[in-house]
Formats: structure tokens, C-alpha cells, sequence
């Protein structure tokens, strides 16, 4: 007899827009960006479509971030993953010229306006590691390996960074961004020319500070003027100083730091050697000096400012999941200077949104590090929610259940970090910055055994010695004895105990040009009738010189 074979047919549930608007989704991440933020922005930024055809302009905006979900994938092939799950929902498939059309129609606007709505504090205050005592810990940082096409409107835009090797191959970009260290979110960001600086750059996102943030930023933020408007923001900051820089000493705290001032600005230098043990036994050190506005050593031990201060790398973290696991170390797709900063702002914007959405999940389960959840899982959870279009809207009156995006990082949580060292260099085999041959730390990661900070002793530094006073000072207090008689150049010299009468000649007709003598006769002068009762500065008497 014929087997039988048993058949099941599966159904499932989606909820979309209605209609040309059903394509314009972002799967399960639509919840963090939902269809009404879209419109209003889009209407804020005058960019709704006037009537409505076969691509509105909210679809555009989703298939501006499926794009940069997507980044492998041409415009037609992302196209399909926004409908691969819509079955015959969207029988039109536009054509790839319809869909740079579409682009160009919107223009950056809405997208830079998209990211200004989602950049912010992720993390509620009791999250661990978002913290330090009551201050939200945030960081600086650039970053200028993203790569642009190599088209004649972005070169002029950009221009092409010159090193050793010759002309780099693509014009580079510089991205700003202040983070949130706890969570890797962005709190802003600006990006140019990398001709520009990173503190010009810097000093565009200062507004985003805030009083109840701690800023932690490396040596290139360690200007007077910067450090200084940085605190007129009202955030406190703590930053690595160049060695080369010594400030001086005014009052030394009992753990060991000082305060001193940098221009008007008082601040308190924490100077430590920090030194790592690695498994195999290797011992590899650096100096730190770091400036703080946390002047209580009382509340903020040295010794917890240097700890605390190995955060800024966080932001070095974001940078690499934005550049390399996002974007998976290719060249931006746009070749005009309008399409370019479409395309940044919209990668901004999604990687915000992966981090809502991972903070979300971190925050269901109280008690979990940040730095547990892995971009990776939630990035390609986040693909495989578009392809289904799957979750788009959360169930109706349902606020407990999790999404999948949040299940997948909970259940591929990462271990406790590990505490590793390893030289820094850029891992290509031509790059302006290579590894540097003297450089202690192992060429490949290494765990950390042992970590110990010492804390420099500073001590004040003695009062200056007194040096005996100058020849002029010597002049003056010999001529003064006698003020209205005439001193010939050999009595003078003797007067002052002067033996190189060689000298003495020159610097009497320096004091003559001066006004300080009059000269009567060769080698015969007298002093000057205004200097007769007119003191000595205090300099001269001190020995010490003018600037």
C-alpha cells in the first residue's frame, strides 16, 4: 500500500501598514522607531511626499536603515529583504533607479533629524556600569577609518590623507561621537573632513554635556581652552595629560595628588604607574597623568580615578562595532557629498537603535552588565526579523513578553570581561599607523594576572633659593652712595667686585642707552638724576630676570 503522508500547514500573523506603506518596516526594530515618530519627522523636516505613489516617503526612510542594515547588499537586494516576508502584500518591485530616486528625494534631513530623536542616555541609572557615584561616565573619541568612494565630488569634499606609502587609496572621514560608556550608545555625533581636527569636532558636541555627566577623554583633549569650556558645561571630566606637561604644584593631598591650575581652571593631577602582569609572566608599564575636577580625594581616591579612567575605551568599542561589524570594514556606497551624509546619519541612527534594543534586553534581566550583550547576536537577530517581518508591532496589551531580539542576546550573553593587553595597531598591511617596534605590550592579546597602580607621592617642591643681586642692582646701590659726583669705569668696577671690566664696559652703554647713566668723558659717568631716589625693582634686587 502507498504511505501516507501527513501534511501541516503553518500560519502565521503580521501586522504592517496598510496599503504602498506596507514595505516601509524595519522588522522587529520598527518598535523602536515607530510609524508615527517617522511622520512627524518627516513632516518637521518638510519632506513628505506631496501625492502619494508607488514609494512614499516614510518606506524611504525604512529602506534608508535596511541599507545600512544591509551594507553587503545593493539597493534592489535590500529592496527584497524589506518584502521577503510580505508575500504578495507588494506584488510592485521598484526599479533600482526608482530607489536612488527615493534617496535623493529625501535628502539627509530626515535621517540626521532621526538620529538627534534616538541619540541620548540609554541606560537607567542603577544599570551597572552606566555610573560613577552619582555622575553619568561619557567619552570623547574619533574615529577616521571610515571610507568614502573614490569619486571626484566626495575627493573634493575630503581630499586624500598623505602618509609614507604615498596618497591613501579612499578619502577618509573623521567621526566625533560622545558615548555612553556603560552602554556604547551615542549621545551625539559629528563627522568632516579629517582635515578638520578632533577638537574642532569636539567642541561642536559640548552643548550635549550636562551636569550630572563625568567626561573621560584621552591626551588630544587636553588643551587649556577646551578642558576649560568643558567645564563650563558643568560636567565634571577626567583626561589624560601629554607627559611632556608639568603643571605646577600648589597644594599636594594626602593620596598622594595636587592641586594646581590650568589657566583659570583649578584641577587636581593624579600622577600613577600602572603595571600588568599577563600569564606567561610578562610585565609591561606606562606613566599616567590625569587631571580631574573631582578635587575631594576624600570621596574620589586616586587610585579609583585611574581605574575608573580605563572606561574611555568603551567609545573604542562602539567605534569598532559601527566600522567593523556593521559595516564589516567596507566603503561607504554613496558618491556624491549629499548621498554621503544620508548614509552616515542613517548608519548612526540604526546602530542607536541596536543599542535601545540591547539595553532593553539588558534591563530585563536586573543585575547584567552592558558589556555582556553581544552586537553581533542582535544585529543578525535584528536581519532575521526584517526578512519575516516579524514583530513590527508589539502584541496589543501585551507589556511583559520579550521580543526575539532581546531573547537572542539573553541567551548568548557574554562572560564576565576579561581583563586583556595587546599592542595597539591597525591590522592592514599599509597603513599611516603601524605597530611600533619598541612597544612593550604583546603583539596579540594577552590576559591580565595582576594589575598594580602606585600612586606617586608628590611632594611640594622647596621655595626658590634666593640668587645674589644683579650687576645693575650692584651699580645702582655704589652709585647712590655718592649720587652726585662722577664714577669713572675702573672705580666702578671696583666697587662692584667686577673683573671682567671688558663686560662692564658694554652693559655701561647699555645703561646709558637705558637712561640709567649719562656719560661725561670716556669711561666717566654719573647717575642719572631721576634714578637717584627711584627704587630698584624687585627683580634686580632678587636676582631673578624680567620675562
Amino acid at each position: 500500500m502507498p504511505s501516507k503522508c501527513a501534511t501541516t500547514t503553518l500560519t502565521r500573523t503580521i501586522t504592517l501598514a496598510s496599503g504602498l506603506f506596507a514595505p516601509g518596516h524595519l522588522g522587529e526594530l520598527t518598535q523602536q522607531v515607530p510609524f508615527e515618530l517617522v511622520d512627524a519627522i518627516l513632516d518637521e523636516t518638510l519632506t513628505t511626499q506631496r501625492r502619494l505613489r508607488q514609494l512614499p516617503s516614510r518606506v524611504g526612510v525604512y529602506f534608508l536603515l535596511a541599507l545600512a542594515l544591509f551594507p553587503t547588499l545593493g539597493n534592489a537586494r535590500v529592496w527584497d529583504k524589506l518584502t521577503a516576508g510580505l508575500h504578495q502584500l507588494t506584488p510592485h518591485r521598484p526599479s533600482e533607479k526608482a530607489l536612488r530616486d527615493l534617496r535623493r528625494r529625501l535628502g539627509p534631513a530626515p535621517m540626521k533629524a532621526l538620529f538627534e530623536v534616538l541619540a541620548g542616555s540609554l541606560a537607567q541609572p542603577r544599570t551597572p556600569g552606566t555610573c560613577y557615584r552619582s555622575w553619568r561616565t561619557v567619552a570623547f573619541d574619533g574615529c577616521s577609518s571610515l571610507k568614502a568612494p573614490d569619486q571626484p565630488r566626495v575627493r573634493a569634499l575630503l581630499g586624500k590623507a598623505r602618509h609614507r606609502w604615498g596618497i591613501a587609496g579612499y578619502p577618509a572621514l573623521q567621526l566625533m561621537a560622545l558615548c555612553e560608556t556603560g552602554t556604547r550608545g551615542l549621545l551625539g555625533a559629528v563627522f568632516g573632513p579629517t582635515s578638520t581636527g578632533e577638537q574642532a569636532y569636539a567642541l561642536k558636541l559640548l552643548p550635549l554635556l550636562s551636569p550630572s555627566m563625568l567626561l573621560l577623554a584621552d591626551r588630544g583633549f587636553d588643551g587649556q581652552d577646551f578642558l576649560g569650556a568643558v567645564a563650563d558645561t558643568g560636567a565634571k571630566f577626567l583626561v589624560r595629560l601629554r607627559s611632556l606637561r608639568c603643571p605646577a604644584v600648589l597644594a599636594v593631598l594626602p593620596d598622594g595628588s595636587y592641586l594646581t591650575r590650568l589657566g583659570q581652571l583649578k584641577v587636581r593631577i593624579i600622577e600613577a604607574d600602572i603595571t600588568v602582569t599577563t600569564r606567561d609572566g610578562q610585565r609591561v608599564g606606562d606613566r599616567y597623568r590625569l587631571a580631574t575636577t573631582l578635587l575631594d580625594h576624600r570621596s574620589d581616591p586616586a587610585e579609583a580615578l585611574v581605574r575608573l579612567y580605563h572606561e574611555r575605551w568603551e567609545v573604542e568599542s562602539a567605534f569598532y562595532a559601527l566600522r567593523h561589524t556593521l559595516l564589516t570594514r567596507r566603503v561607504l556606497r554613496s558618491c556624491d557629498p549629499s548621498g554621503l551624509e544620508q548614509e552616515l546619519w542613517a548608519l548612526l541612527s540604526l546602530y542607536q537603535i541596536l543599542r535601545r534594543a540591547m539595553v532593553e534586553a539588558i534591563e530585563s534581566a536586573p543585575g547584567t552588565d552592558p558589556d555582556r550583550a553581544s552586537f553581533t547576536v542582535a544585529l543578525e537577530a535584528a536581519r532575521d526579523q526584517v526578512t519575516t517581518a516579524r514583530g513590527v508591532r508589539p502584541p496589543v496589551g501585551d507589556t511583559t513578553s520579550r521580543g526575539a531580539i532581546s531573547d537572542a542576546v539573553l541567551a548568548a550573553l557574554l562572560p564576565p570581561r576579561r581583563s586583556r593587553v595587546s599592542a595597539r595597531k591597525v591590522k592592514s598591511p599599509m597603513t599611516r599607523y603601524p605597530g611600533v617596534p619598541s612597544d612593550p605590550r604583546p603583539a596579540t592579546s594577552r590576559n591580565i594576572t595582576h594589575l598594580a597602580i602606585i600612586v606617586h607621592q608628590t611632594a611640594m617642591p622647596p621655595a626658590p633659593t634666593p640668587r645674589a643681586p644683579s650687576r645693575r642692582a650692584l651699580l645702582l646701590r655704589l652709585l647712590r652712595t655718592d649720587p652726585y659726583r662722577t664714577w669713572q669705569s675702573r672705580e666702578i668696577a671696583q666697587g662692584i667686585s667686577c673683573s671682567n671690566i671688558r663686560s662692564l664696559w658694554t652693559q655701561l652703554n647699555d645703561w646709558t642707552k637705558e637712561g640709567i647713566l649719562h656719560k661725561i668723558a670716556r669711561n666717566t659717568y654719573e647717575l642719572a638724576p631721576e634714578w637717584i631716589g627711584m627704587d630698584a625693582p624687585a627683580d634686580d634686587l632678587t636676582g631673578v630676570s624680567r620675562a
